[in-house]
């Protein structure tokens, strides 16, 4: 490990590559995990219910064995399998024009957005980190946090699967104070989870709605375990002002409606990406310029 930093502090330029490279590999697994989370959640869930009524399984759309490996991609229009070259990361999709190659039909455009959006973030993470481990930890953090804003995009949801073992991840990484202490990782871990699930029990009480779901305590609470308690009031600031911000300008426009929800999670995590990366000005503007200190 010594000598692959010792030959990236020497040749930034092949650091800099080798980190885009992967992050629009890892972006192309990443769409499957979008995609195919959801629906193993929804068919785990039937199973579950089925099984505790006494019921049948019930039938599902799904093959038998449907995870995030097994079956291979396939066109969602005609199921024709994708070979291995045209699921080259941004290139494949300009290659074929934005359609598949047998029936023609249009190829989302999100596919290659995702790809370009987690190179371009590994590509700024590794400048901004260099070859350290606070780069690995952020970059692991930066492709959790990708899915994570956008299966809650498409479905409202935030799978345990992910938001967890990134939660754990984090207390882990600051055993050795990677990015602080422990003891503020743990009280930012619980300080997390326990003020939304305040906000959330006492808006429900003084409207009889329920304002965001548990998955968002669970969401915060993970940047409590990898930032600490002081991240807590930067990273939910900001998501409230970019949440209120886009939804009023929705709402405006009659693309939401006032009784529709919105996901939250999704600004939680632009919160907390732009903490893990600028804290300490974040911090240090809002004590200045804010509050005045």
């Amino acid at each position: 490990m010594t000598h692959w930093i010792a030959l990236f502090d020497q040749l930034p330029w092949l650091f800099l590559s080798i980190a885009a490279a992967l992050g629009l590999i890892l972006g192309s697994f990443l769409n499957v995990v979008i995609h195919r989370m959801p629906l193993m959640m929804e068919r785990e869930w039937q199973l579950e219910c089925a099984e505790a009524l006494a019921q049948p399984a019930p039938s599902s759309k799904l093959p038998e064995r449907y995870n995030l490996m097994v079956p291979g991609s396939t066109c969602p229009n005609c199921g024709t399998a994708i070979p291995v070259w045209h699921n080259i990361p941004v290139i494949s999709y300009l290659l074929l024009k934005g359609r598949c190659h047998h029936c023609q039909a249009p190829i989302s455009a999100r596919y290659p957005l995702v790809e370009l959006l987690t190179g371009a973030a590994s590509l700024f993470l590794a400048w901004h980190f260099g070859p350290t481990p606070a780069f690995l930890a952020a970059w692991l953090l930066t492709l959790g946090l990708i899915a994570l804003a956008a299966i809650d995009f498409d479905t409202m949801l935030l799978p345990d699967q992910i938001t967890l073992p990134l939660l754990w991840l984090g207390l882990l990484v600051n055993v050795g104070g990677l990015f602080v202490p422990l003891e503020q990782a743990v009280i930012g871990a619980a300080l997390g989870y326990l003020s939304l699930w305040s906000l959330f029990h006492l808006f429900r009480l003084l409207t009889g709605k329920e304002g965001m779901g548990y998955g968002d305590f669970k969401l915060l609470a993970l940047f409590g375990a990898w930032f600490g308690y002081q991240a807590l009031l930067p990273v939910i600031l900001i998501a409230s002002i970019g949440g209120a911000v886009v939804g009023i300008a929705l709402m405006a426009s009659g693309k939401l409606g006032r009784d529709k929800p919105m996901p939250f999670g999704p600004w939680i995590v632009l919160g907390g990406w732009l903490y893990l990366v600028w804290g300490t000005d974040i911090v240090n503007w809002y004590l200045h310029s804010v509050v005045g200190l």
